[in-house]
């Protein structure tokens, strides 16, 4: 069942990148398969005026923007200059895809209900930087990745989805990471599609799924689903 009063062929999608963009990429090929993205990518933004995801962009044939911070004197005064730069394209959902900038409240309640992040842990655990070392640092039998709506909170928005990893016993950061990578790579263009498609939507602080109130840990995503 659609929700959206717009039709999904015509919704727009801006993804804000830092470095590689592998989850970038894994976007673009979801729009470019059979399924498609319930939408279209209309623009690649940058902090880093080197990020291969700009390539990436360039590549698909999507808008490669850079914003390089360094001539801000303030975050608020970067966010403001971003929001201007996102809002020319007019997007549905801003995603984050390796953004690393700890965004302001300003930006955050701009994009409120439209603006997602994947994260590489099962959230609430391991907020912020290093998380596959904290993991095994920690003993962790099993780790993971959770994609949720941005607020104000570092990595604490309420959670649509995750998907775990077990830890084997000789694991190091690369090869968790790897593997985590691949439930990202998995995970994205799945929510992506729902809300873009009118699926997946945030009521107050409360994510719904098809009109239905998502649990507080979200979907746990299994691969027979």
């Amino acid at each position: 069942m659609i929700y959206s009063s717009q039709p999904a062929e015509g919704r727009r999608l801006v993804v804000l990148i830092s470095g590689n963009g592998s989850n970038l990429q894994a976007l673009l090929d979801a729009q470019q398969s059979e399924e498609g993205l319930g939408g279209q990518i209309v623009a690649v933004v940058s902090d880093q005026a080197d990020a291969y995801g700009l390539e990436r962009a360039r590549q698909a044939g999507v808008a490669a923007e850079v914003l390089p911070a360094g001539t801000y004197t303030s975050r608020e005064d970067y966010d403001q200059a971003l929001i201007r730069l996102i809002d020319d394209y007019q997007p549905d959902l801003l995603v984050l895809a390796g953004f690393m900038r700890i965004l302001s409240p300003a930006f955050v309640l701009r994009y409120h209900g439209r603006l997602l992040n994947i994260h590489p842990s099962l959230l609430p655990k391991y907020k912020g930087l290093h998380t596959h070392r904290r993991a095994l640092e920690a003993g962790d039998n099993e780790h993971g990745v959770s994609i949720h709506f941005v607020t104000e909170e570092l990595d604490g928005g309420p959670l649509v989805i995750q998907a775990k990893v077990p830890v084997e016993v000789d694991d190091d950061e690369k090869t968790l990471a790897r593997r985590v990578q691949v439930k990202e790579h998995l995970l994205y263009p799945i929510v992506v599609r729902w809300f873009l498609q009118g699926r997946l939507q945030l009521q107050g602080d409360q994510p719904q799924l098809d009109g239905q109130p998502l649990p507080k840990s979200g979907v746990l995503y299994q691969e027979s689903a």
